[in-house]
């Protein structure tokens, strides 16, 4: 999807989302934004945002506001990072080197999906601090060489996807028997069997239930912490045993997350789920958390929750749709905007100063 730089007008990420679903095909823009099943937990990861209301501090005395902050001791420049999600060139023909650009430029994280559309080593040569995402497949060899390849490309971190031994149930997939337009290729996945073409439905959930591995275990991580000196972070994890164990296992942070709701539907909120893994991780490592993020208020209530900083996935594929690299750049820096202006109206004077008591319940509700 080609367009021209964005539109000044476009004044929050809302804006943006609306404006993508006019210039996408349908087919693609449903592959981005759709969920599993009937969408129950897509819908909760935006509603969850609104069980909480900010409580705020006056006459704190503060001229500015920073928005800077550091993710694992790598420093950047709003707790906003970019969360690992499939296929860029699906909205854009630069793909995956425009948005680590965008992240470049925005001085934060991006983070390259295994299934991306561009090989590792040329979005390393346009990115700043950049991590990879991993999948466990079924041969193990593949995912070894990937792991290799992070390294050598210059990856800070591994991030594991540990909540999708099968694809989810995505139904506007299935319908639009949706597939990568010819000449497109996940450039890091094994090639799937003859037989994942079987299927009428989506190509995209037959070749990844063909080379996904579904006995994944907890012996996994420890191998993958094995392989390489870089950071490791699990995930897709809701429960707070599973944070626990995934430190046990080698975990350096933790990234509470359903998914996007894309994985198992009805499956709790991971803002819902943030509070409780951080009071069972306890300090010992960092938490993120991503899903329905959509404004600055949104980013302060994750931090209050206890999370280290939020990544999003969505809102970057919109603004890489309508703008290419400056799409992205513009989602981001809306969003830094908002976080100033917030921060300030809060009495903070960067995320650092953001705890629990700047939130509380929404009156009649039950976080």
């Amino acid at each position: 999807m080609e367009s021209a730089k964005p539109q000044q007008h476009r004044l929050n990420l809302h804006d943006y989302e609306v404006a993508a679903q006019a210039a996408m095909p349908s087919t693609v823009f449903e592959f981005i934004a759709g969920g599993s099943g009937d969408e129950v937990t897509l819908r909760a990861s935006r509603s969850s945002f609104d069980r909480w209301r900010l409580l705020p501090r006056m006459l704190r005395g503060h001229r500015e506001t920073s928005t800077a902050t550091s993710v694992l001791g790598q420093e950047v420049s709003l707790p906003v990072l970019i969360a690992p999600f499939a296929a860029h060139k699906l909205c854009h023909s630069h793909g995956e080197r425009a948005t680590a650009r965008a992240a470049k430029a925005a001085r934060t994280i991006f983070t390259l999906a295994t299934p991306s559309t561009t090989a590792m080593e040329d979005v390393a040569a346009d990115a700043g601090r950049w991590w990879f995402q991993v999948f466990v497949f079924r041969d193990r060899g593949h995912t070894r060489e990937l792991v290799a390849r992070a390294v050598a490309a210059g990856a800070s971190a591994l991030v594991v996807t540990v909540d999708m031994p099968v694809f989810g149930w995505r139904e506007a997939d299935e319908r639009n028997q949706f597939a990568l337009p010819p000449g497109m290729t996940f450039v890091h996945m094994p090639k799937p069997p003859p037989s994942a073409d079987a299927s009428p439905g989506s190509a995209v959930a037959g070749a990844v239930n063909a080379i996904f591995d579904p006995a994944v275990s907890w012996d996994d991580l420890d191998w993958l912490a094995s392989l390489s000196p870089l950071p490791m972070i699990a995930k897709g994890i809701l429960h707070p045993d599973d944070a626990v164990r995934a430190i046990d296992h080698g975990a350096r942070a933790v990234a509470v997350s359903n998914h996007g709701g894309r994985q198992l539907d009805s499956a709790v909120a991971a803002l819902d789920a943030l509070p409780h893994v951080v009071d069972a991780v306890a300090g010992r490592v960092e938490v993120l958390v991503d899903g329905g993020v959509r404004r600055a208020t949104d980013v302060l209530k994750a931090l209050a929750l206890g999370a280290r900083a939020v990544m999003i996935g969505r809102p970057v594929a919109w603004g890489l749709a309508l703008g290419g690299e400056d799409g992205v750049r513009h989602v981001l820096e809306l969003l830094r905007t908002e976080l100033l202006r917030d921060l300030m109206l809060c009495g903070h004077a960067s995320p650092a100063e953001v705890e629990r008591s700047l939130i509380i319940p929404t009156p009649g509700t039950s976080p």
